[in-house]
């Protein structure tokens, strides 16, 4: 077993299966993806740490216990669309690949864009394409959507993003309120959205993502 391997292994057994994430799929994709082939190269000896990764460009790779804890409560099922919000380098989307029909991944930069498309090929992940846009406008064309997945924290989630969920889909999100961030996972269902809590974490606001500030004097 390799030095990555077997700290790959560890991170499930010490960081992600405590924190009851308890699905095999879930368990067995984030056994079987590199996460070191999912970031800089620079962050290459530090990918399973146990932290929020900064990946540059006002993303992070989310820590493997609130990645996979949000893709757990996602319940993703073998037909399922998904959605990745600022996918960075591609890691989230290749976890969720293996669980799921296809993936619709999203980033804003071309360079980001680029790159993250180069890793998941020559990681042979064929069933995610990688999209350049905003990440607030999401991917309509492509949609609906069975589950959307949110890379980062939000003030509030778009309306437009949330028009893009089937009924009866999911949408996991991190959201930020003053020191304390909550996960949220919210069921489409009769043409809106409910949030149900999941559990506490945190990470960097993304843009488009911010609550619409009223106006004041």
């Amino acid at each position: 077993m390799s030095d990555f391997a077997a700290r790959r292994t560890m991170m499930v057994d010490t960081q992600v299966r405590p924190n009851d994430v308890n699905k095999f799929p879930v368990i067995e994709a984030m056994l079987a993806v590199p996460m070191e082939d999912f970031v800089p190269a620079s962050l290459r000896a530090v990918a399973y740490s146990g932290e929020n990764l900064d990946l540059g460009q006002g993303r992070v790779l989310l820590e493997p216990r609130t990645l996979g804890k949000m893709i757990d409560m996602l319940d993703l099922q073998p037909d399922d669309m998904v959605l990745d919000l600022g996918c960075g380098y591609g890691y989230s989307s290749a976890v969720v690949a293996r669980m799921v029909q296809a993936v619709v991944a999203i980033e804003e930069s071309d360079e980001m864009a680029s790159e993250t498309e180069r890793r998941l090929n020559e990681a042979g992940v064929f069933n995610v394409a990688v999209l350049k846009a905003p990440l607030a406008e999401g991917a309509p064309k492509q949609g609906p959507y069975d589950a959307i997945l949110i890379g980062g924290g939000v003030e509030e989630v778009p309306a437009a993003i949330l028009d893009q969920l089937k009924e009866g889909g999911r949408v996991a999100a991190l959201f930020l309120e003053g020191a304390l961030g909550v996960v949220r996972i919210g069921h489409r269902l009769h043409g809106r959205v409910n949030w149900r809590y999941g559990f506490n974490a945190q990470a960097p606001l993304l843009a488009g993502f911010e609550r619409e500030r009223g106006f004041t004097l």
